[in-house]
């Protein structure tokens, strides 16, 4: 089995997108873990709608291919268009960040994600849920990362996040 970590973000009905897709992985995955959810400015986007943002990290034996088709799959069952520009409001979007110490480009995806290291909303809640795992080409730590980072107009911050009856994330 190999790790696999991806960002989840939604800015249209959010909550209720975020859910399916961790309702989505718990039941196609094994050892999922999931970091607090954070609500963020957009960066880039003309729609000035907030986004929920988090991390999840999950066993699997499925190729780079088949995980990205997953991906795409559960991304267009939410509403999401092949064609839809890329600074666009959505209701799901998931990417791969790591699989196990890939790197490199592999079945048309770039290993490890370049969002790591250049947006916040990806490195924190990705530094809370795995603090000592190492960036494979960084290798650093990526509380390292994050507390090196210099988030300047990227706003973000915990909310409180229900799934399942549980509280998974506590707003500070």
């Amino acid at each position: 089995m190999t790790r696999v970590v991806v960002s989840i973000g939604s800015n249209i009905e959010r909550e209720h997108h975020v859910r399916r897709c961790l309702d989505a992985l718990d039941a196609d995955f094994t050892a999922l873990r999931i970091s607090r959810v954070f609500e963020s400015e957009p960066v880039g986007f003309e729609d000035g709608r907030n986004f929920y943002n988090l991390v999840a990290a999950f066993d699997s034996q499925a190729s780079v291919g088949e995980l990205q088709a997953w991906c795409k799959r559960l991304e267009f069952a939410h509403g999401r268009r092949a064609n839809s520009p890329k600074f666009s409001p959505r209701r799901l979007d998931i990417d791969l960040l790591t699989i196990g110490e890939l790197t490199g480009r592999i079945d048309g995806v770039e290993l490890p994600r370049d969002e790591i290291i250049a947006n916040a909303f990806v490195l924190q809640p990705l530094a809370e849920l795995l603090p000592d795992a190492r960036h494979p080409l960084a290798k650093r730590r990526y509380a390292d990362l994050w507390a090196a980072f210099e988030p300047g107009a990227q706003r973000l911050w915990p909310v409180n996040f229900v799934w399942r009856g549980r509280l998974i994330s506590q707003a500070d």
